[in-house]
């Protein structure tokens, strides 16, 4: 008889590494589901950054397994009446607050159901009000890698009542000449990841990436395009342009933070 491997639980939240909220998260989902396997995909997202938590569940999605459990919080509304969400697509089962944090799966999954999570005995017994990743989200995600169905989790909710956000954007006002961006994040190499979309211009033509501090950065393909520690502008991995020193951090050198306006232009 075939028997169908054990699902994943995928994890990414603002909690960073050097306390103990991730592992009592992974504590509880293991003690209900003990052959689960748990993807840490990240736990780094600036604190209470709903936008960049968006954006980077977006981009990850198309690479992590079918049927994966992904169970993503970042919460600065936790405690308050903003809902407990789960959501199955034809392909993942995503878990997270209400907030606009599923913003991009809304966009570009099929949905295929939608429930609020409200059952408490899907819940730990005792729940702190600042700490619904361990008391609601975890068991939650164990419940269903155990098997168990959605609908079990609480009431159907229509999608259009559920909270979106406004992503990066990533706009052109002539026809296609220029584009105006903004700084995304910074990753752990200094490199500013922003909202310019490789996908929406002309890779063939020669681009450069302007800063309102006078700085034109020349688009090219990749670290060894430019002599050492000098600036580059490329595509990164997530098909965003990212801004970057060769053999240095950009971050450090140019000192921008997340929202700093870009410019992408033809070079002339």
């Amino acid at each position: 008889m075939h028997r169908e491997s054990p699902r994943t639980i995928v994890l990414m939240t603002d909690f960073g590494v050097h306390d103990t909220y991730v592992g009592q998260m992974k504590g509880v989902i293991l003690s209900r589901a003990p052959f689960v396997q748990i993807i840490d995909l990240t736990h780094s997202i600036s604190p209470q950054n709903i936008v960049q938590g968006a954006f980077f569940l977006g981009k990850s999605v198309p690479f992590l397994p079918e049927r994966s459990i992904i169970l993503s919080v970042v919460d600065p509304g936790v405690g308050s009446t903003r809902q407990a969400i789960a959501v199955e697509t034809d392909k993942q089962t995503f878990l997270a607050p209400d907030n606009g944090l599923l913003t991009a799966v809304f966009q570009t999954r099929n949905i295929t159901r939608c429930v609020s999570i409200t059952e408490q005995q899907y819940m730990l017994p005792c729940q702190s009000s600042t700490f619904h990743g361990r008391d609601v989200f975890s068991p939650a995600a164990a419940h269903l890698a155990n098997g168990g169905s959605l609908q079990e989790l609480g009431n159907a909710i229509d999608l259009r009542d559920c909270i979106t956000i406004t992503m990066p954007q990533c706009n052109s006002c002539d026809q296609g000449e220029s584009w105006d961006g903004s700084v995304i994040y910074t990753d752990h190499f200094g490199n500013l990841v922003t909202s310019l979309d490789s996908t929406l211009f002309d890779t063939e033509k020669h681009w450069m990436v302007g800063l309102d501090n006078g700085n034109r950065i020349p688009v090219v393909t990749t670290y060894s395009d430019v002599p050492d520690q000098q600036m580059l502008a490329y595509t990164g991995s997530s098909g965003m342009i990212e801004i970057a020193v060769r053999n240095g951090s950009a971050a450090e050198k140019l000192g921008l933070k997340e929202g700093y306006p870009v410019k992408l232009s033809i070079q002339s």
